[in-house]
């Protein structure tokens, strides 16, 4: 395409209302432009981009097995009271009435709507497994939008439903699911990890996430680099910590020290000169009974109110006490001699502290040299804390790593959750009617765009991978006013259009510097320069846009240079 009957409109400096690079990048380079808060236009060069991520995704599915189809993005709100997320999902779901006061939403998701389809139409075993996919439009009312595509109210989305007779299908495709994952974000030379993951909304037995490496991200991921351990925060365990002193525990017994006023880690530590490391912090939690447990962790940590449900099998919150409620002396808090609650619950991060500090049970007060067994007891142990950087891998006891990242993708084992609950199953080989056993499979075709320009940027814009660059070659032309420097692109151009390489060449009437700029900030993966050089020496130079290299090739080789280039560079 000549880029004088193009629509590239790109903008020198960030727009105000861009909070991270990718938002600031994707406007500035003319991808996008909004339209409302969270609701965004794509402009050609961002189609081109978009339909690139499309294709690879549907090769990679289709490699695995799934078959594509299109369903409607309004759905009647009957399906969806019928799982129960009508009410659950909350005020994120876009809700909307017909002339006739019927109740419908625009999908955030298709679970309950493919369920539907496959009660209607799969009978028997024999019809089993079956992977269904689309591309498809999504809207979810985010209440803060932000981040740009990252965040937004409508986007494109990838989502894939399996339906199988058993544990054992589920299990198989759900790998597919996995290698096909990957090879997604492979092929477009993204550094990620797949992590173990909580299954929220969705629901399930289990998921992972698909992290891509961001420093602007708003996952965190943590895991080992010398095995293939992987979660995001909120799943990570670690093996429990070292002892943080040598010997035994001392003999002098717990005394009381006057502390007034300090009722916070930091405030002690600075109060009492000593690290959050020696200090145990006491956190109260309570469940919907009013039952009220004490969990017990290493200063220097916090605590995860995930782990700690999981592991009490409760819905718990952090204890707010009420009005006239005096059980607790709050900023105070210590196991020591503690009433008023179930149970005690050590984190693994405890169980080698000793001589420690902790809360009193009285106001302005704390306790030094405090050691479990002689002091106090614990009724059980448990992983109920995030892991630190210094902590180390649960599977192999290398150090961990963590680092920020974006989901652009989440496979979950769903099982029997919305089978079951929407009526919709199958006769199985026994002549018996069963529930499907499901799965599900999204990957954010919208996030993956911000998501690359996040990884992959530097101080002057955006730079592609060629397998998704709206553009493989820019040809770009220093003056236009000398007829022999037009003459040669124009030829050059033809070859390679014919050729079916994917050229944007720059015949605007504008100063080589702005062309430059623009090139970079768009970030095409190749620059064909003619200026001086080829006046002087028929000499066309190329510039690679990721690694600012140069070479000078004549113009009879740059076809074969090209394609050598597509194939050493683009992964099918």
């Amino acid at each position: 395409m000549k880029y004088s009957k193009g629509f590239i409109p790109t903008l020198k400096e960030d727009p105000r209302e861009a909070e991270i690079t990718s938002h600031s990048l994707t406007l500035r380079a003319g991808l996008i432009r909004k339209i409302a808060s969270g609701i965004y236009a794509f402009l050609p060069a961002g189609t081109r981009v978009l339909q690139k991520i499309e294709q690879i995704i549907r090769e990679e599915m289709n490699r695995a097995g799934a078959v594509e189809i299109f369903l409607p993005v309004m759905q009647p709100a009957d399906l969806w009271k019928k799982s129960g997320r009508w009410d659950e999902y909350g005020p994120e779901l876009f809700r909307l009435k017909d002339r006739s006061d019927r109740d419908f939403c625009l999908g955030p998701t298709h679970e309950e709507l493919i369920t539907q389809l496959a009660y209607h139409d799969i009978r028997s075993y024999k019809d089993l497994p079956l992977n269904l996919y689309q591309i498809q439009v999504k809207f979810r009312d985010e209440i803060r939008p932000r981040y740009g595509l990252l965040r937004a109210r409508e986007f494109i989305m990838k989502d894939a439903y399996s339906f199988c007779g058993d544990e054992k299908g589920l299990d198989e495709i759900y790998k597919k699911m996995h290698t096909a994952y990957s090879r997604i974000v492979e092929r477009m030379d993204l550094k990620f990890r797949a992590v173990e993951a909580d299954t929220g909304l969705i629901g399930g037995k289990s998921s992972h996430e698909f992290l891509v490496f961001a420093s602007d991200g708003e996952e965190t991921l943590v895991y080992c680099p010398d095995c293939d351990y992987a979660a995001n925060m909120e799943m990570a365990g670690f093996r429990a910590p070292e002892d943080l002193k040598d010997g035994t525990p001392g003999i002098e017994e717990a005394r009381e020290v006057s502390t007034p006023g300090i009722n916070n880690i930091e405030g002690l530590v600075d109060f009492l000169n000593t690290g959050k490391e020696n200090i145990l912090k006491t956190m109260l939690l309570s469940d919907e009974e009013d039952n009220v447990y004490s969990f017990l962790i290493r200063g220097d940590r916090q605590l995860n109110l995930s782990k700690a449900e999981k592991f009490l099998g409760r819905t718990l919150d952090f204890y707010k006490g009420s009005e006239g409620d005096h059980r607790f002396t709050i900023g105070y808090i210590g196991p020591v001699s503690l009433r008023n609650i179930k149970g005690i619950y050590g984190d693994n991060s405890i169980k080698n502290m000793k001589d420690f500090i902790t809360g009193a049970n009285k106001a302005d007060t704390h306790l030094k040299n405090v050691n479990m067994e002689r002091d106090f007891k614990v009724d059980d142990f448990g992983d109920f804390s995030y892991p630190l950087d210094t902590d180390r891998c649960i599977k192999c006891g290398g150090k961990l790593r963590i680092e920020k990242g974006i989901e652009i993708g989440h496979i979950f084992k769903l099982g029997k959750k919305y089978s079951e609950k929407m009526g919709a199953g199958f006769i199985d080989r026994d002549g018996k009617q069963k529930p499907f056993i499901m799965g599900c499979y999204g990957i954010g075709v919208t996030r993956i765009m911000s998501a690359v320009i996040e990884q992959l940027h530097d101080e002057k814009g955006i730079i592609w991978p060629p397998s998704i660059a709206p553009y493989l070659v820019n040809l770009i032309v220093t003056t236009s006013r000398d007829s022999a420097m037009t003459d040669a692109a124009e030829h050059l151009y033809n070859i390679l259009t014919e050729a079916g390489v994917e050229v944007l060449y720059d015949d605007r009437n504008i100063s080589t510097g702005i062309k430059f700029k623009d090139s970079d900030l768009l970030g095409i993966p190749l620059k064909l320069v003619i200026g001086k050089k080829y006046l002087e020496s028929k000499m066309v130079e190329i510039q690679f846009r990721k690694n600012d290299e140069k070479t000078e090739l004549v113009p009879e080789n740059i076809l074969s240079f090209i394609k050598d280039f597509k194939s050493k560079n683009i992964k099918k």
